[in-house]
């Protein structure tokens, strides 16, 4: 089985309780979470040898989140435990027509001040045979771009793997170079990119004709855009992009595209009534697609898979996905009635 190696920042997740808005009660739900430590909990859920690369500070609520980490089979020995703070977020959760919020509190934290020369790539990618980061981090600060650029042509000298889920975050896009300008060059060394219509347009300038707030998207029209994205950044060997039909806040539709050798795959689509927790679920479909293509011999296969752990991820609380590859392989094959199992 293949070693994964993700590198980012994973953040103090404070949550109001249930559909609250924050603050209406004087308590908050604390864990943890971010965008590429999801990746490898997903992994290491799926299996995987996943390893988690961060800095974080040297106190008991860093310490807690390492211990978290652990638990579910993440490597954290490569994480660098440095003097500073770690990143909060603070999440309200929307119902029906009232939309979730993320507020961020993490300028200045120890991942954000990470820079070139902070790991020693020797020791990181040891054994490791792909890599995953996402937009998220290049989005924090100037040196953590700069970090990330430098991982990247790491890993192009050593063969690893390297895939991007794009992941725009306007609030973050603060530090002065555009995200456009520092997503393009970060595609020149990616193999596999993972995105939505949202972050085809404002990370690298590319447009699909469907319109996402109407409410219904077609695949086909996501055919072009994945070609344009090949074209573009002749290093990718493959696109995927999650298709998100948003009804409201209660009910999406869920499903993606691949787009490999010149060949167009399209999952089959779920309708996510009653939605715990969205958060993560981006980050469970990297996971799985990332398991999927290391395991199956089809390409088609793989995006199912990582459409169905993604699915699952939406009935659990918290950033994490905590699905195993029977629960997701038997949601592919048609088990998804919730009838309890004995």
């Amino acid at each position: 089985m293949a070693k994964i190696v993700t590198l980012g920042e994973i953040m103090l997740r404070l949550k109001s309780p249930g559909f609250e808005r924050l603050m209406q009660s004087p308590s908050l739900e604390a864990t943890f979470g971010g965008g590429e430590a999801n990746v490898a909990v997903a992994l290491a859920h799926f299996g995987m040898d996943a390893a988690f690369v961060t800095v974080l500070p040297d106190n008991p609520i860093a310490d807690a989140c390492m211990r978290q980490l652990r638990s579910f089979g993440v490597d954290t020995s490569l994480i660098v435990r440095k003097e500073g703070r770690m990143g909060v977020y603070y999440l309200e959760s929307g119902s029906n027509a009232r939309p979730s919020k993320v507020l961020y509190d993490r300028a200045d934290s120890t991942a954000a001040l990470a820079s070139p020369g902070t790991f020693n790539w020797d020791t990181t990618f040891a054994g490791a045979e792909w890599f995953h980061f996402t937009g998220i981090t290049p989005a924090l600060s100037e040196s953590a771009a700069a970090l990330c650029l430098d991982a990247l042509r790491a890993c192009r000298q050593r063969g690893i793997h390297v895939s991007c889920d794009l992941n725009y975050r306007k609030n973050l896009w603060k530090w002065g170079r555009p995200a456009r300008e520092v997503m393009t060059e970060l595609m020149a060394y990616t193999d596999t990119v993972i995105a939505n219509e949202e972050d085809f347009q404002m990370a690298l300038g590319l447009h699909s004709p469907s319109d996402v707030e109407s409410g219904g998207l077609n695949p086909e029209d996501y055919k072009a855009l994945a070609r344009a994205a090949a074209e573009a950044f002749p290093s990718l060997r493959r696109v995927a992009i999650t298709l998100r039909e948003s009804v409201n806040a209660n009910i999406n539709h869920w499903s993606a595209c691949l787009y490999e050798n010149g060949m167009f795959y399209v999952s089959a689509k779920y309708a996510l009534t009653d939605i715990v927790d969205r958060v993560g679920g981006g980050d469970a479909f990297g996971g799985g697609l990332i398991y999927g293509l290391n395991t199956y011999d089809n390409p088609k296969q793989a995006l199912e898979f990582a459409v169905a752990a993604s699915c699952l991820k939406h009935t659990i609380p918290g950033d994490f996905c905590r699905v195993s590859v029977k629960e997701a392989e038997a949601l592919m094959a048609g088990s998804g009635s919730g009838r309890v199992q004995r």
